[in-house]
Protein backbone atom coordinates (compact mmCIF):
# COMPACT_ATOMS: atom_id res chain seq x y z
CA UNK A 1 0.00 0.00 0.00
CA UNK A 2 1.64 3.13 -0.73
CA UNK A 3 2.88 4.83 2.14
CA UNK A 4 1.91 8.34 3.53
CA UNK A 5 3.92 11.22 4.90
CA UNK A 6 2.70 12.62 8.60
CA UNK A 7 3.90 16.07 9.41
CA UNK A 8 4.38 15.70 13.55
CA UNK A 9 4.62 18.77 15.59
CA UNK A 10 4.37 17.35 19.22
CA UNK A 11 5.97 18.94 22.18
CA UNK A 12 4.93 17.56 25.11
CA UNK A 13 6.99 14.64 26.22
CA UNK A 14 3.82 12.78 27.09
CA UNK A 15 1.90 12.85 23.79
CA UNK A 16 4.59 12.13 21.79
CA UNK A 17 5.77 8.88 23.86
CA UNK A 18 1.48 7.74 23.59
CA UNK A 19 2.03 8.30 20.19
CA UNK A 20 4.73 6.25 19.38
CA UNK A 21 3.00 2.71 19.12
CA UNK A 22 0.60 4.01 16.22
CA UNK A 23 3.74 5.78 14.54
CA UNK A 24 5.65 2.04 14.72
CA UNK A 25 2.88 0.33 13.34
CA UNK A 26 1.19 2.33 10.67
CA UNK A 27 3.97 2.38 8.47
CA UNK A 28 4.38 5.65 7.88
CA UNK A 29 7.00 8.24 7.13
CA UNK A 30 7.60 11.61 9.40
CA UNK A 31 8.55 15.13 8.71
CA UNK A 32 9.87 16.59 12.28
CA UNK A 33 8.24 20.04 12.73
CA UNK A 34 11.47 22.87 12.68
CA UNK A 35 11.85 23.53 16.45
CA UNK A 36 10.29 27.01 16.92
CA UNK A 37 8.89 26.73 13.67
CA UNK A 38 4.97 27.90 12.57
CA UNK A 39 3.43 24.90 12.02
CA UNK A 40 0.46 25.82 9.33
CA UNK A 41 3.07 28.44 7.58
CA UNK A 42 5.70 25.39 7.29
CA UNK A 43 3.07 23.15 6.26
CA UNK A 44 2.54 25.08 3.31
CA UNK A 45 5.89 24.33 1.47
CA UNK A 46 5.67 20.68 3.14
CA UNK A 47 4.82 17.62 0.76
CA UNK A 48 3.33 15.54 4.00
CA UNK A 49 -0.79 14.23 3.52
CA UNK A 50 -1.20 14.41 7.28
CA UNK A 51 -0.29 16.86 10.10
CA UNK A 52 -0.45 16.10 14.34
CA UNK A 53 0.12 19.44 16.18
CA UNK A 54 -0.10 20.01 19.10
CA UNK A 55 -1.67 23.89 19.53
CA UNK A 56 -0.55 26.39 21.79
CA UNK A 57 -2.01 29.70 20.90
CA UNK A 58 -4.73 29.31 17.81
CA UNK A 59 -4.93 32.63 16.58
CA UNK A 60 -7.89 34.55 14.20
CA UNK A 61 -4.83 34.73 11.93
CA UNK A 62 -4.27 30.81 12.02
CA UNK A 63 -7.97 30.27 11.34
CA UNK A 64 -7.89 33.16 8.47
CA UNK A 65 -5.06 30.65 6.88
CA UNK A 66 -6.74 27.63 7.27
CA UNK A 67 -10.03 28.99 5.48
CA UNK A 68 -7.49 30.68 2.50
CA UNK A 69 -4.70 28.81 2.24
CA UNK A 70 -5.49 26.21 -0.54
CA UNK A 71 -2.58 24.08 0.30
CA UNK A 72 -3.87 23.27 4.17
CA UNK A 73 -7.06 22.09 2.51
CA UNK A 74 -5.42 19.19 1.09
CA UNK A 75 -3.95 18.14 4.46
CA UNK A 76 -5.31 15.98 7.06
CA UNK A 77 -4.82 18.08 10.23
CA UNK A 78 -5.37 16.77 13.60
CA UNK A 79 -5.32 18.96 16.85
CA UNK A 80 -4.32 18.11 20.03
CA UNK A 81 -4.92 20.55 22.99
CA UNK A 82 -5.01 21.36 26.24
CA UNK A 83 -8.81 21.44 26.44
CA UNK A 84 -9.67 24.64 27.46
CA UNK A 85 -12.83 26.10 25.47
CA UNK A 86 -11.98 27.84 22.36
CA UNK A 87 -14.11 29.06 19.77
CA UNK A 88 -11.29 29.03 17.23
CA UNK A 89 -10.56 25.91 17.46
CA UNK A 90 -14.41 25.02 17.18
CA UNK A 91 -14.74 26.66 13.98
CA UNK A 92 -11.64 25.31 12.40
CA UNK A 93 -13.26 22.16 13.02
CA UNK A 94 -15.36 24.00 10.23
CA UNK A 95 -12.50 24.97 8.10
CA UNK A 96 -10.57 21.01 7.30
CA UNK A 97 -9.35 19.85 10.77
CA UNK A 98 -10.22 16.09 10.64
CA UNK A 99 -9.91 15.58 14.58
CA UNK A 100 -9.45 17.73 17.65
CA UNK A 101 -8.16 15.33 20.61
CA UNK A 102 -8.87 16.90 23.99
CA UNK A 103 -6.94 15.43 27.44
CA UNK A 104 -6.90 13.04 28.86
CA UNK A 105 -5.60 11.22 26.01
CA UNK A 106 -7.12 7.67 25.14
CA UNK A 107 -3.97 6.72 23.15
CA UNK A 108 -5.74 3.15 21.76
CA UNK A 109 -8.60 4.85 20.70
CA UNK A 110 -6.83 8.07 18.86
CA UNK A 111 -4.37 5.26 16.89
CA UNK A 112 -7.64 3.61 15.77
CA UNK A 113 -8.60 7.13 14.31
CA UNK A 114 -5.66 8.03 12.72
CA UNK A 115 -4.80 4.84 11.29
CA UNK A 116 -8.44 5.40 9.56
CA UNK A 117 -7.24 8.18 7.95
CA UNK A 118 -4.14 6.87 6.76
CA UNK A 119 -5.63 3.67 5.40
CA UNK A 120 -8.26 6.01 3.81
CA UNK A 121 -4.95 8.25 1.86
CA UNK A 122 -3.00 5.34 0.91
CA UNK A 123 -6.20 3.76 -0.65
CA UNK A 124 -6.52 7.17 -2.75
CA UNK A 125 -2.89 6.97 -3.47
CA UNK A 126 -3.02 3.30 -4.56
CA UNK A 127 -5.87 4.00 -6.87
CA UNK A 128 -5.33 5.70 -10.49
CA UNK A 129 -6.04 9.20 -10.64
CA UNK A 130 -9.58 9.85 -11.99
CA UNK A 131 -9.65 10.35 -16.30
CA UNK A 132 -11.97 12.85 -17.10
CA UNK A 133 -13.65 9.64 -18.72
CA UNK A 134 -14.00 7.95 -15.61
CA UNK A 135 -16.99 7.66 -13.50
CA UNK A 136 -16.75 9.26 -10.09
CA UNK A 137 -17.63 6.91 -7.33
CA UNK A 138 -20.52 7.07 -5.63
CA UNK A 139 -21.80 7.63 -1.88
CA UNK A 140 -25.28 7.13 -1.13
CA UNK A 141 -26.78 10.12 -3.85
CA UNK A 142 -23.31 11.73 -3.33
CA UNK A 143 -20.86 12.06 -6.27
CA UNK A 144 -17.42 12.37 -6.39
CA UNK A 145 -13.62 11.35 -5.88
CA UNK A 146 -12.36 14.56 -4.58
CA UNK A 147 -10.46 14.74 -1.34
CA UNK A 148 -13.02 16.78 0.15
CA UNK A 149 -15.56 14.38 -1.27
CA UNK A 150 -13.85 11.55 0.28
CA UNK A 151 -13.70 13.53 4.01
CA UNK A 152 -17.06 14.13 3.67
CA UNK A 153 -18.00 10.42 2.96
CA UNK A 154 -16.41 9.18 5.92
CA UNK A 155 -17.69 11.52 8.40
CA UNK A 156 -21.44 10.71 7.09
CA UNK A 157 -20.60 7.44 8.01
CA UNK A 158 -19.77 7.83 11.08
CA UNK A 159 -22.52 10.07 12.24
CA UNK A 160 -25.10 8.60 10.45
CA UNK A 161 -26.08 5.81 12.80
CA UNK A 162 -25.99 7.66 15.70
CA UNK A 163 -28.94 9.96 16.77
CA UNK A 164 -27.17 13.07 16.85
CA UNK A 165 -28.82 15.78 15.19
CA UNK A 166 -26.84 17.37 11.90
CA UNK A 167 -26.45 20.78 10.65
CA UNK A 168 -25.64 21.02 7.26
CA UNK A 169 -23.79 24.33 6.26
CA UNK A 170 -22.87 24.89 2.78
CA UNK A 171 -23.22 27.22 0.01
CA UNK A 172 -26.12 27.52 -2.60
CA UNK A 173 -26.01 24.63 -5.09
CA UNK A 174 -23.62 22.42 -3.54
CA UNK A 175 -26.32 19.29 -2.43
CA UNK A 176 -27.25 19.83 0.86
CA UNK A 177 -30.08 17.91 0.92
CA UNK A 178 -28.47 15.55 -0.91
CA UNK A 179 -26.64 15.19 1.44
CA UNK A 180 -29.17 14.87 4.46
CA UNK A 181 -30.94 12.17 2.36
CA UNK A 182 -27.47 10.32 2.13
CA UNK A 183 -27.75 10.69 5.75
CA UNK A 184 -30.97 9.19 5.99
CA UNK A 185 -29.91 6.31 3.24
CA UNK A 186 -26.92 4.94 5.21
CA UNK A 187 -28.57 5.20 8.83
CA UNK A 188 -30.56 2.84 10.52
CA UNK A 189 -33.81 4.87 10.01
CA UNK A 190 -33.46 4.29 6.26
CA UNK A 191 -36.60 2.69 5.98
CA UNK A 192 -38.81 5.03 7.99
CA UNK A 193 -39.51 8.35 6.35
CA UNK A 194 -37.15 10.86 4.98
CA UNK A 195 -39.40 14.28 4.88
CA UNK A 196 -37.75 18.01 3.73
CA UNK A 197 -39.05 20.66 4.23
CA UNK A 198 -38.12 24.16 2.78
CA UNK A 199 -38.07 26.71 5.75
CA UNK A 200 -37.82 29.59 3.53
CA UNK A 201 -40.82 28.57 1.29
CA UNK A 202 -43.40 28.30 4.25
CA UNK A 203 -45.93 30.81 4.94
CA UNK A 204 -45.17 32.90 8.54
CA UNK A 205 -48.75 31.81 9.01
CA UNK A 206 -49.11 28.34 8.27
CA UNK A 207 -45.18 27.48 9.88
CA UNK A 208 -46.40 26.03 13.25
CA UNK A 209 -49.00 23.99 11.51
CA UNK A 210 -47.02 22.68 8.63
CA UNK A 211 -44.50 21.63 11.62
CA UNK A 212 -47.00 20.06 14.23
CA UNK A 213 -50.04 19.93 12.10
CA UNK A 214 -53.66 21.12 12.87
CA UNK A 215 -56.94 19.69 13.60
CA UNK A 216 -60.37 20.95 11.29
CA UNK A 217 -61.59 24.08 12.86
CA UNK A 218 -58.21 25.25 13.93
CA UNK A 219 -58.47 28.29 11.81
CA UNK A 220 -60.23 29.79 8.98
CA UNK A 221 -59.60 27.26 6.27
CA UNK A 222 -58.49 24.21 8.22
CA UNK A 223 -61.70 22.23 6.87
CA UNK A 224 -60.00 18.58 7.87
CA UNK A 225 -57.27 17.63 10.07
CA UNK A 226 -53.56 17.43 8.95
CA UNK A 227 -50.67 15.88 9.65
CA UNK A 228 -47.48 17.93 10.59
CA UNK A 229 -44.01 17.00 9.23
CA UNK A 230 -42.56 15.79 12.53
CA UNK A 231 -45.49 13.35 12.79
CA UNK A 232 -45.03 12.73 8.97
CA UNK A 233 -41.21 11.60 9.38
CA UNK A 234 -41.78 10.03 13.25
CA UNK A 235 -39.16 6.79 13.33
CA UNK A 236 -37.25 8.71 10.37
CA UNK A 237 -35.70 11.87 9.55
CA UNK A 238 -36.67 15.46 9.25
CA UNK A 239 -34.82 17.52 6.82
CA UNK A 240 -35.29 21.90 7.62
CA UNK A 241 -33.52 23.27 4.85
CA UNK A 242 -32.82 26.63 4.99
CA UNK A 243 -33.48 27.01 8.69
CA UNK A 244 -32.12 30.11 9.23
CA UNK A 245 -35.49 31.62 7.52
CA UNK A 246 -38.10 30.44 9.76
CA UNK A 247 -39.22 33.41 11.82
CA UNK A 248 -37.42 33.69 15.03
CA UNK A 249 -40.88 33.46 17.39
CA UNK A 250 -41.60 30.29 15.65
CA UNK A 251 -38.04 28.93 16.36
CA UNK A 252 -38.73 28.91 20.17
CA UNK A 253 -41.67 26.10 19.41
CA UNK A 254 -39.09 24.28 17.54
CA UNK A 255 -36.80 24.35 19.97
CA UNK A 256 -39.27 23.15 22.53
CA UNK A 257 -40.19 19.45 20.75
CA UNK A 258 -36.38 19.21 20.06
CA UNK A 259 -35.45 19.41 24.04
CA UNK A 260 -38.70 17.33 24.68
CA UNK A 261 -39.90 15.44 21.53
CA UNK A 262 -43.08 16.25 22.49
CA UNK A 263 -45.92 18.68 20.64
CA UNK A 264 -49.21 19.75 20.02
CA UNK A 265 -51.36 20.29 16.58
CA UNK A 266 -52.61 23.44 16.21
CA UNK A 267 -56.31 23.64 17.78
CA UNK A 268 -55.15 20.59 20.30
CA UNK A 269 -54.67 19.90 23.71
CA UNK A 270 -53.35 16.51 23.07
CA UNK A 271 -49.28 15.95 23.25
CA UNK A 272 -48.06 14.05 21.17
CA UNK A 273 -44.58 12.60 20.70
CA UNK A 274 -42.10 12.08 18.23
CA UNK A 275 -38.97 10.11 17.48
CA UNK A 276 -37.40 12.18 14.61
CA UNK A 277 -33.44 12.63 13.84
CA UNK A 278 -33.41 16.39 12.85
CA UNK A 279 -31.17 17.14 10.09
CA UNK A 280 -31.08 21.18 9.35
CA UNK A 281 -29.50 23.85 6.84
CA UNK A 282 -28.22 26.88 5.77
CA UNK A 283 -26.01 28.66 3.15
CA UNK A 284 -25.44 31.68 5.32
CA UNK A 285 -22.31 32.57 7.34
CA UNK A 286 -23.97 30.55 10.82
CA UNK A 287 -21.66 33.35 13.13
CA UNK A 288 -23.46 36.39 10.93
CA UNK A 289 -27.08 34.52 11.34
CA UNK A 290 -26.71 33.69 14.77
CA UNK A 291 -29.54 36.12 17.08
CA UNK A 292 -30.90 37.87 13.52
CA UNK A 293 -31.61 34.68 11.63
CA UNK A 294 -31.49 31.54 14.16
CA UNK A 295 -31.62 31.55 17.51
CA UNK A 296 -28.36 30.81 19.46
CA UNK A 297 -29.98 27.95 21.83
CA UNK A 298 -32.17 26.56 18.43
CA UNK A 299 -28.29 26.46 16.75
CA UNK A 300 -26.59 24.77 19.46
CA UNK A 301 -29.35 22.16 20.07
CA UNK A 302 -29.62 21.44 16.11
CA UNK A 303 -25.67 21.20 15.39
CA UNK A 304 -24.82 18.55 17.78
CA UNK A 305 -23.11 17.53 14.95
CA UNK A 306 -21.76 20.42 12.55
CA UNK A 307 -21.00 19.20 8.87
CA UNK A 308 -19.51 21.90 5.95
CA UNK A 309 -19.70 21.04 2.78
CA UNK A 310 -17.29 22.02 0.11
CA UNK A 311 -17.74 24.17 -2.45
CA UNK A 312 -17.13 22.90 -6.02
CA UNK A 313 -14.15 24.96 -6.60
CA UNK A 314 -12.62 22.96 -4.07
CA UNK A 315 -13.19 20.05 -5.74
CA UNK A 316 -11.13 19.57 -8.41
CA UNK A 317 -11.09 16.98 -10.55
CA UNK A 318 -14.76 16.33 -9.80
CA UNK A 319 -15.97 19.19 -12.34
CA UNK A 320 -14.84 16.50 -15.60
CA UNK A 321 -16.59 13.97 -13.99
CA UNK A 322 -19.74 15.59 -12.83
CA UNK A 323 -20.18 17.46 -16.10
CA UNK A 324 -19.52 13.85 -18.23
CA UNK A 325 -22.21 12.37 -15.82
CA UNK A 326 -25.15 15.07 -16.52
CA UNK A 327 -24.63 14.67 -19.70
CA UNK A 328 -24.50 11.01 -19.57
CA UNK A 329 -28.08 11.75 -18.15
CA UNK A 330 -29.31 13.69 -21.19
CA UNK A 331 -27.76 11.71 -24.16
CA UNK A 332 -29.81 8.86 -22.24
CA UNK A 333 -33.35 10.48 -21.89
CA UNK A 334 -33.03 11.75 -25.60
CA UNK A 335 -31.36 8.90 -27.14
CA UNK A 336 -28.12 10.59 -28.34
CA UNK A 337 -24.63 10.98 -28.00
CA UNK A 338 -23.11 14.19 -27.38
CA UNK A 339 -19.61 14.67 -26.16
CA UNK A 340 -17.70 17.28 -24.30
CA UNK A 341 -14.07 18.41 -26.23
CA UNK A 342 -10.63 18.87 -24.37
CA UNK A 343 -11.32 22.53 -24.53
CA UNK A 344 -14.44 22.35 -23.15
CA UNK A 345 -13.32 20.19 -20.25
CA UNK A 346 -10.50 22.31 -19.65
CA UNK A 347 -12.55 25.62 -19.84
CA UNK A 348 -14.97 24.12 -17.15
CA UNK A 349 -12.27 23.03 -15.16
CA UNK A 350 -10.94 26.75 -14.56
CA UNK A 351 -14.28 28.36 -13.91
CA UNK A 352 -14.82 29.23 -10.78
CA UNK A 353 -18.53 28.29 -10.22
CA UNK A 354 -20.21 30.62 -7.65
CA UNK A 355 -23.54 28.71 -8.16
CA UNK A 356 -21.32 25.28 -7.77
CA UNK A 357 -22.72 21.85 -8.62
CA UNK A 358 -25.98 23.57 -9.61
CA UNK A 359 -24.90 25.84 -12.07
CA UNK A 360 -22.32 23.12 -13.47
CA UNK A 361 -25.73 21.27 -14.17
CA UNK A 362 -27.56 24.18 -15.61
CA UNK A 363 -24.61 24.74 -18.00
CA UNK A 364 -24.26 21.38 -19.71
CA UNK A 365 -28.22 21.72 -20.16
CA UNK A 366 -27.90 24.70 -21.91
CA UNK A 367 -24.79 23.57 -23.89
CA UNK A 368 -26.49 20.11 -24.33
CA UNK A 369 -29.48 22.06 -26.25
CA UNK A 370 -26.86 24.02 -28.06
CA UNK A 371 -24.59 21.44 -29.54
CA UNK A 372 -25.21 19.00 -32.39
CA UNK A 373 -22.84 16.44 -31.56
CA UNK A 374 -19.47 17.57 -29.96
CA UNK A 375 -19.88 20.39 -27.21
CA UNK A 376 -17.55 23.29 -27.56
CA UNK A 377 -16.85 25.77 -25.56
CA UNK A 378 -19.10 28.57 -27.66
CA UNK A 379 -21.93 26.60 -26.41
CA UNK A 380 -20.79 26.81 -22.52
CA UNK A 381 -23.08 29.40 -21.07
CA UNK A 382 -21.93 30.23 -17.66
CA UNK A 383 -24.75 31.81 -14.88
CA UNK A 384 -24.67 35.48 -14.50
CA UNK A 385 -24.24 36.30 -10.95
CA UNK A 386 -23.34 40.07 -11.30
CA UNK A 387 -24.50 42.43 -13.68
CA UNK A 388 -22.32 45.74 -14.50
CA UNK A 389 -23.87 48.93 -13.24
CA UNK A 390 -23.90 50.34 -16.94
CA UNK A 391 -25.75 47.06 -18.14
CA UNK A 392 -28.45 47.10 -15.08
CA UNK A 393 -29.31 51.02 -16.04
CA UNK A 394 -29.54 49.66 -19.77
CA UNK A 395 -32.40 47.49 -19.03
CA UNK A 396 -34.23 49.28 -17.30
CA UNK A 397 -37.49 50.30 -18.94
CA UNK A 398 -38.27 54.08 -18.80
CA UNK A 399 -41.99 55.37 -18.15
CA UNK A 400 -43.03 52.70 -16.22
CA UNK A 401 -43.97 52.83 -12.56
CA UNK A 402 -42.08 52.12 -9.60
CA UNK A 403 -44.28 49.57 -8.27
CA UNK A 404 -44.53 47.79 -11.36
CA UNK A 405 -40.61 47.91 -12.07
CA UNK A 406 -40.67 46.45 -8.28
CA UNK A 407 -42.76 43.36 -9.21
CA UNK A 408 -41.23 42.92 -12.31
CA UNK A 409 -38.29 42.33 -10.54
CA UNK A 410 -39.41 40.37 -7.87
CA UNK A 411 -41.40 37.69 -10.49
CA UNK A 412 -38.39 37.39 -12.67
CA UNK A 413 -35.75 36.74 -9.78
CA UNK A 414 -38.49 34.09 -8.71
CA UNK A 415 -38.58 32.44 -11.52
CA UNK A 416 -34.70 32.62 -12.17
CA UNK A 417 -34.30 31.23 -8.36
CA UNK A 418 -37.18 28.36 -9.10
CA UNK A 419 -39.67 29.64 -6.83
CA UNK A 420 -36.98 29.23 -4.01
CA UNK A 421 -38.01 32.78 -1.84
CA UNK A 422 -35.47 32.49 0.61
CA UNK A 423 -32.52 32.40 -2.56
CA UNK A 424 -34.92 35.33 -4.28
CA UNK A 425 -35.27 37.70 -0.93
CA UNK A 426 -31.11 37.16 -0.42
CA UNK A 427 -30.29 38.31 -3.46
CA UNK A 428 -32.77 41.16 -3.69
CA UNK A 429 -31.61 42.20 -0.18
CA UNK A 430 -35.34 41.81 1.41
CA UNK A 431 -36.00 39.81 4.16
CA UNK A 432 -38.34 36.53 3.21
CA UNK A 433 -41.56 37.89 5.28
CA UNK A 434 -40.95 41.01 2.73
CA UNK A 435 -41.32 39.22 0.35
CA UNK A 436 -44.55 36.93 1.20
CA UNK A 437 -45.87 40.27 1.89
CA UNK A 438 -45.35 41.95 -1.52
CA UNK A 439 -46.15 38.66 -3.36
CA UNK A 440 -49.62 38.65 -0.98
CA UNK A 441 -50.23 41.79 -2.40
CA UNK A 442 -49.40 41.09 -6.58
CA UNK A 443 -51.95 37.98 -6.23
CA UNK A 444 -55.06 40.56 -4.67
Amino acid sequence: MARVKVYVDIKTEALATGLGPFFKQSGVSLEYASEGADSLLQLQSSDAEIALIEVENFSEADLSRLKETSRLKNIEIVFFSDGKPSPLLDQAMLNGVVYHFRPAFDFVAIAESLTDVVKDLAELKQSAKPSRNTALDQFGLLLGSSKPMRQLYRTIRKVANTDANIFIIGESGTGKELVANTIHLVSERREMPFIAVNCGALSPELVESELFGHTKGAFTGATRDHQGVFEQANGGTLFLDEITEMPLDHQVKLLRVLETGEYKAVGSDKILTCDVRVVAATNRIVEEAIDSHIREDLYFRLAQFPLMLPPLNQRGEDIAGLAQHFLAYRNMENDSAKYLSKDTLELLEGHSWPGNVRELKHVIERAFILAEAEILPEHIIFDEVTQDDDQIVEGIPLDVPLETLEQIAIEKNLENNQGNKSETAEKLGISVKTLYNKLDKYSQ
